[in-house]
């Protein structure tokens, strides 16, 4: 696939690496001459200088051969006209990044008419990921699917856990077995497929999936250590703080926003109807320590600054805070940040931004997609058609790729259930599967023959 990226920054970066993994060819525009020269020396890349949201450069960057467009500049603007422009010029495919709710959020405005097959608001998938992590404190991380009613889960072993000892074959507690799908573990930098004689080490970083009311139980018996938050801090109320804070009202936690400009604060109250808006300095420790009350209290940093949101977790850890996370967008940041432990969490924007637009570029077959950020792969969400070999198959009689996985299944609009050597898999079905790198090959192959049956 021929693929057009406008905008060479982080975000253009990150995607223009995942694309020439994947044996695409990459034309990128940005006017940013030293972004064009940095992405050019290290990737195989056909580089334009010049405005996106230009036709003649468009034209220059061969547009008109383009498969797919994906515009991730800066500016919402030129992104969007990007898109207008291809399509104008024949592009079958165009995604455009926006960050501005007017744009995300416009019900008067039918952009795919316009030329934007896909619109996706960075703020919206960033605060998204963060959601995963609070709701689940520990955890590695948390990847949705079949739209939250089931999920996959990567914890780090406790020396306490139950799940020390004995082997999947001799699993203690055998009727998990059915629900709880063990994926992926981790250990020492290497990553392998749990197998009957797999036996779990404290620190062992595993990765499992099955029902979202399963996880609930099954982390109450293998991590009872585990203690859910009571209130969280989001640190900043700007945009992600925000939608982050709407996503939290849902929950049964007590939120806080605490943002320092007075003028965004009470738009933020206005916008919130559960959330508890403090127009004050989330670097005050006294802020934090007034909120904290006797439960287990976190503290997530959303500002656009890195500088603040690292500060801010050290602030808060001082008083209080029993888990931190951070916005961290310089890659140099996060590595130091990272070796030396200084936040729990760090949230990467760039990963977000590359899960939905990888799901889109995919194409018909596949519903969504996901990269693990500490698990090397990609979670697949399939769907069977009629002609496809394996519907109508056990899942024990399938040729499953010998580094993929079958995770779950979810059938018509309310049927969910984890794939077991059993299960009988039928036309219509949505599949997860888990594949390492090197089976992502084989498993395109088989959407491939889905999509020429």
């Amino acid at each position: 696939m021929r693929i057009l990226i406008v905008g060479a920054g982080r975000t253009g970066r990150h995607l223009a690496t995942q694309f020439i993994q994947e044996h695409h060819d990459l034309v990128a525009v940005d006017p940013d001459s030293d972004a064009l020269e940095a992405l050019a020396s290290n990737l195989d890349v056909q580089t334009v200088h010049g405005d996106g949201a230009d036709p003649s450069v468009l034209d220059e960057a061969g547009v008109a051969k383009a498969d797919l467009v994906v515009a991730v500049a800066e500016n919402d603007k030129t992104n969007l006209l990007a898109c207008i422009f291809a399509r104008a010029r024949g592009v079958p495919k165009t995604v455009a990044r926006v960050a501005r709710r007017a744009y995300s959020e416009a019900t008067s405005v039918d952009f795919a008419a316009l030329g934007v097959s896909l619109l996706v608001n960075q703020y919206d998938e960033y605060a998204s990921d963060l959601y995963n992590v609070i709701r689940l404190p520990g955890a590695i991380e948390v990847a949705d699917l079949f739209d939250e009613r089931a999920m996959l889960v990567g914890l780090p072993v406790h020396p306490d856990s139950p799940l020390l000892g004995s082997s999947l074959r001799d699993f203690p507690k055998k009727e998990w077995l059915d629900r709880i799908r063990f994926i992926a573990l981790r250990r020492g930098g290497e990553t392998s497929a749990p197998r009957g004689d797999t036996r779990f080490s404290a620190g062992d970083e595993v990765y499992f999936a099955g029902l979202s009311e399963d996880i609930a139980g099954f982390l109450k018996w293998a991590w009872p250590m585990q203690e859910r938050f009571r209130r969280i801090v989001v640190a900043g109320g700007g945009e992600l703080g925000l939608r982050l804070a709407r996503r939290l009202e849902r929950s049964r936690m007590q939120v806080f926003l605490v943002e320092n400009d007075p003028a965004r604060a009470k738009v933020c109250a206005e916008a919130l109807s559960r959330a508890n808006v403090i127009a004050g300095d989330a670097l005050d420790g006294e802020t934090i320590r007034s909120v904290a009350g006797g439960g287990e209290l976190a503290y997530i940093a959303t500002t656009g600054s890195d500088e603040h949101n690292i500060i801010g977790c050290l602030v808060a850890q001082k008083s209080g805070a029993k888990f931190t996370a951070a916005r961290i967008a310089s890659r140099d940041y996060i590595h130091i940040v990272e070796s030396h432990g200084l936040v729990d969490r760090v949230i990467d924007p760039r990963m977000a931004m590359t899960n939905a637009i990888l799901h889109f570029v995919r194409g018909r077959n596949v519903a969504a997609a996901s990269i693990l950020t500490r698990l090397p792969g990609e979670l697949l969400e399939v769907r069977l058609d009629a002609a496809h070999p394996w519907a109508g198959k056990a899942v024990k009689d399938l040729d499953v790729p010998k580094h993929a996985t079958l995770v779950a299944v979810a059938r018509g609009e309310k049927e969910v259930f984890v794939a077991t050597g059993e299960t009988v898999l039928a036309a219509g079905d949505i599949l997860a599967v888990y594949a390492l790198p090197e089976a992502l090959d084989d498993v395109d192959r088989i959407l491939q023959t889905q999509a020429e049956s």
